[in-house]
This record gives C-alpha cells, sequence and structure tokens, in this order.
C-alpha cells in the first residue's frame, strides 16, 4: 500500500463562518484504493499559495511512501531545507496530511485511529464551547456585551456544557503585546462576573486573550478577573517569547493555556522545563499531526500537565482531536464548534451530546466526507483564515474584538 494521489478541497463555510474564513481539507488515495482525509489549519500564507506547499511537501516527502511511515514521513519534512526545527507553513501542509495517512491506516485495518495509538482511554470526552451570539444577539455588540455573554453562557450550559470560553479583552493587534486599556481589564472583570452570576458552579470560565498581552499587560489582566477561578488563561502573551509565560502563572495563580500557534513538540518543550504551561492546545492541523500531538501528550504527562485540544478549524479537524483524545490519559478536554455546516460537511462524524463527545467505533476519523457539499462552497477570496489587524488599541474610545476572521460587512 503507498500514497499515491492528493486532492486538495479549500472550502469556505457559509455565514455566520464560526471556524475561520475558510479550511483547507486533504484527501490521499493509496494505490489500492483507499482514501483518507486530513485538513491543514491557519495557514501564515495565502489559500493558493498553501495548496501549491501542501503539493510539494506531498511530493517530496510523502508520494510513493507506506501510510505506516508517519515518523519517517514526520522527519523529512521537519528537516526540510536543512532546518530541523519548526516550520509552521512546512508542518501546517504535513499535519493535515498526517491525519489523512492515519485514517487511511484505521480504513485498511477496520479499526478507528484511536485504537492504533493506544487503545481507548477516554470514553466520554469533556467538551467545551466558545460563547457565540445567540438568535437573538446582534453583531458587533455581542462581542463587547456581559449581559449576552452571561444569556449565551446560560444557554451552552442548560445544554449540558462544563465549560465556556470568552475573550473580551482588546484588539488582536500584529503590534505584539500591549499594555491593555482600563477599560478592556473592565469589560473583562464585568464579563467575569456576569458569566459566574449565570452559570454559578455549573462551569468552569475558560478565558481568552490571543496573545494580546506583554508580561506586565498580562499580570495586570489576569489579577483582575482571578477573583472568578477561571480554570485557564488562555495565551496571555505572544507565542514568541515562551520564557516569559512562567512569570504570569506565578503572578496571576491561574493556570496558564496555550498552543493553538505553536507547531510540533519542540515548541511546546520550553513551556514545559520552565513551568510556563499547565494545558497546552494543539491544533492537530498545525502541530505536527496525530502521531506528533501523541508524543506531545506522553511528554507532557512528566510535568503534570494537561492537554486540551484547539479547534478553530473545520470538522476534519475536529475529528482527528476526538481520535487524540481519546488514547491520552492527560486530557483534561476537547474545543468543538457545534455549526450546522460542521456536521453536514462530515457524515456520521462525532457528536457533542449533554457537553460531552463519544469517540466513534467506524475505522479510519469515523467520518464520511461529504465532498459534493464541500465543492459546492469553494473558498475563492484571497484573504487568511485568520488575520491580525493593524490599528494599535484604542485607549480612548475603547475596543471591539470580532475575532481574526469577523463576519463580511453587509
Amino acid at each position: 500500500m503507498r500514497l499515491r494521489d492528493l486532492e486538495i478541497l479549500t472550502v469556505a463555510p457559509p455565514p455566520p463562518g464560526w471556524g475561520g474564513r475558510y479550511w483547507i481539507l486533504v484527501k490521499l488515495t493509496t494505490d489500492d484504493g483507499i482514501t483518507g482525509w486530513g485538513e491543514c489549519y491557519a495557514a501564515a500564507v495565502g489559500p493558493r499559495a498553501m495548496e501549491a506547499v501542501i503539493r510539494d511537501v506531498f511530493a517530496r516527502h510523502i508520494e510513493g511512501e507506506s501510510p505506516e511511515n508517519v515518523e519517517m514521513m514526520f522527519r523529512r519534512a521537519y528537516s526540510s531545507g536543512f532546518t530541523q526545527r519548526p516550520d509552521p507553513t512546512v508542518m501546517g501542509a504535513f499535519s493535515g496530511l498526517e491525519i489523512a495517512c492515519w485514517d487511511i491506516l484505521g480504513k485498511a485495518r477496520n479499526r478507528p485511529v484511536w485504537a492504533l495509538m493506544g487503545g481507548m482511554m477516554n470514553r466520554r470526552i469533556r467538551a467545551y464551547t466558545y460563547l457565540y451570539p445567540l438568535e437573538a444577539h446582534p453583531l458587533p455588540d455581542f462581542w463587547v456585551d456581559a449581559d449576552m455573554a452571561a444569556e449565551s453562557a446560560a444557554d451552552a450550559v442548560s445544554r449540558g456544557y462544563t465549560a465556556v470560553k470568552v475573550d473580551p479583552a482588546g484588539p488582536y493587534t500584529l503590534r505584539g503585546g500591549h499594555q491593555p486599556a482600563m477599560s478592556d481589564i473592565s469589560r473583562s472583570v464585568e464579563f467575569c462576573r456576569k458569566i459566574r452570576a449565570a452559570v454559578g458552579d455549573r462551569a468552569d470560565i475558560l478565558f481568552g486573550t490571543h496573545g494580546q498581552f506583554n508580561t506586565a499587560g498580562a499580570i495586570r489582566l489576569g489579577r483582575a478577573i482571578a477573583q472568578f477561578d477561571p480554570l485557564w488563561y488562555e495565551e496571555p502573551l505572544p507565542p514568541d517569547n515562551p520564557l516569559e509565560f512562567a512569570k504570569v502563572a506565578e503572578a496571576t495563580g491561574i493556570p496558564v493555556a496555550t498552543g493553538e500557534r505553536l507547531s510540533t513538540r519542540a515548541e511546546f518543550a520550553l513551556l514545559l522545563r520552565t513551568g510556563g504551561a499547565e494545558i497546552l492546545q494543539p491544533a492537530l492541523g498545525r502541530a505536527g499531526g496525530l502521531w506528533e500531538s501523541r508524543k506531545l501528550a506522553a511528554l507532557a504527562e512528566s510535568f503534570n500537565a494537561q492537554i486540551a485540544p484547539h479547534l478553530y478549524a473545520g470538522p476534519v479537524e475536529w475529528a482527528a482531536n476526538i481520535q487524540l483524545a481519546a488514547t491520552i490519559p492527560n486530557l483534561l478536554m476537547a474545543e468543538t464548534i457545534e455549526s450546522p455546516f460542521h456536521a453536514q460537511l462530515i457524515k456520521g462524524g462525532p457528536q457533542v451530546e449533554e457537553g460531552f463527545v463519544t469517540p466513534p467505533n467506524a475505522p479510519g476519523l469515523g467520518i464520511e466526507v461529504d465532498e459534493e457539499l464541500a465543492r459546492a462552497h469553494p473558498y475563492e477570496g484571497d484573504g487568511l483564515h485568520l488575520e491580525m489587524r493593524e490599528a494599535p488599541c484604542d485607549y480612548q474610545n475603547g475596543n471591539v474584538f470580532e475575532g481574526g476572521a469577523p463576519a463580511p460587512k453587509a
């Protein structure tokens, strides 16, 4: 069995578009006709350029190889160009292809991926959700309204969720870490207070920031919200200064979570060694794929750290997350996006029921991609899956954070 053909589908989810502007799905086919699906996450180049990178990585490191040899293929990609270091674009391309290899292996052996990676550890996986607007909530008002956030949190808890994530604290700016505006701190406190009042002790609050602050700014904000006992403080700093994370964790007393922008266990290792993060959030479509993320989970065990797979992508990465989550003893929870388009695109895939997910027993990733639906929603723009803004933090008028892929304006 050898890997023969590659097809790439860049899919644009219809409004409201939760999960980013587009999802890059890859389909591999072996010389004996078995197909496997993967997903490449959050490319740093445009979609057409990323498709070219994926094709190059496939032709250079994967084509003609047995899908069993994931370690060898990883070392080829990791060492490409005489580098032997994480390259987020190359690793993003490789990660999706690697996930597809595991889908093929499971189908060839008529076993789910989790059975090939250590077996079943977690038959019931705790899920969490970002706070998304309810039908009655207008945009962009929702993103800065603590009362609406509390209503969304209460709705999530009524559906069984035991953890909800929110990030009301300012702009997602390319200018690097900054001091939060006092209005951002006040809004963050108000959000936490009202969400805590709405959910009581039925759910954890997960506080996200998308790496917006410098060390002192992250500490100021963290101390302000610590009274509400959030389960984690997500990406308080940009990912390019990992030695500072431990200072934030020590000063705030809130467990630090990070990882969606990190690639391979090499970038996570320094955080573990320094105590900079207790909760790791690999995005499987960027972190190196399933096998590298499984090795990361084993590494994290030695540091008493937990894994919470990240998801701001499409449903193929979601399916891979669930396969990984099923196998690891240090799982905390897994992110989900309950979008109708997610469910429609992977027929028969994992579902959230009363706030938990049961790993599927079907072969491979346990999904059947609706190719006709995927082809009917091609992405034809030139924007990136997620983008930072150039404008700095607004200390006079406040900030409205709509996320890296805000809804199109009418």
